[in-house]
């Protein structure tokens, strides 16, 4: 198994977006992907952020707190909701990268955009963007939102078997929801799906 470099990943990153196609892989199914005609969903940015750690690209992810209105005690990418004063996404995803985790910006270089994606739950429309930063971040994370900061190498994601799925049943359907399986953690919803995505693209 070998680890992408970052330059692979950059190079990627100007490449095509392989979409819905790649993020359903790990979406729950059934769920609807667009959001209802004639609706406005709130826009949303995150981050899917890149570091070395150890000599390996690391991914940081935050463990909501349980007081949360909406995905509270789950695994989340950084980001939230687009503000009056945000020029673009991009730009939220790094706000608020900065407010949860606590973390310069200064040297994050954002890579790229991926698919939007729409969150039924949350009425938000994620817009994610992949970046890097050459230096691990030293987290002081908002212990009102996060409440670990979990740190994931990028190559535990290129292993088939951290995919896992569990089946439940929900007003008489049957709902499959595909997981990472990360530690005792599981990576699932909507951060399962960008994630798809980005893995997708690795050469």
């Amino acid at each position: 198994m070998t680890e992408p470099t970052i330059e692979k990943i950059r190079n990627a990153m100007q490449g095509a977006r392989p979409g819905i196609a790649a993020q359903i892989t790990m979406a729950p199914r059934p769920r609807p992907l667009r959001p209802p005609e004639g609706s406005h969903p709130r826009q949303a940015g995150v981050l899917l952020l890149l570091y070395p750690l150890r000599g390996q690209l690391h991914i940081a992810f935050t463990v909501r707190t349980v007081n949360l209105e909406h995905h509270a005690g789950q695994v989340s990418f950084p980001g939230g909701g687009k503000e009056e004063g945000d020029p673009t996404l991009a730009e939220t995803a790094l706000r608020e990268t900065r407010e949860e985790l606590g973390i310069s910006t200064d040297e994050i270089e954002i890579l790229g955009p991926l698919t939007p994606l729409y969150v039924p739950v949350s009425h938000n429309c994620i817009h994610p963007f992949v970046a890097y930063t050459p230096r691990r971040p030293l987290f002081r994370p908002d212990p009102l939102e996060v409440a670990e900061v979990l740190e994931v190498p990028l190559v535990t994601f290129l292993d088939p078997s951290v995919r896992r799925e569990d089946r439940v049943e929900q007003d008489g359907w049957e709902i499959v929801i595909p997981y990472y399986a990360v530690e005792k953690y599981k990576i699932w919803g909507a951060t399962a799906a960008i994630l798809a995505e980005f893995l997708a693209m690795i050469p």
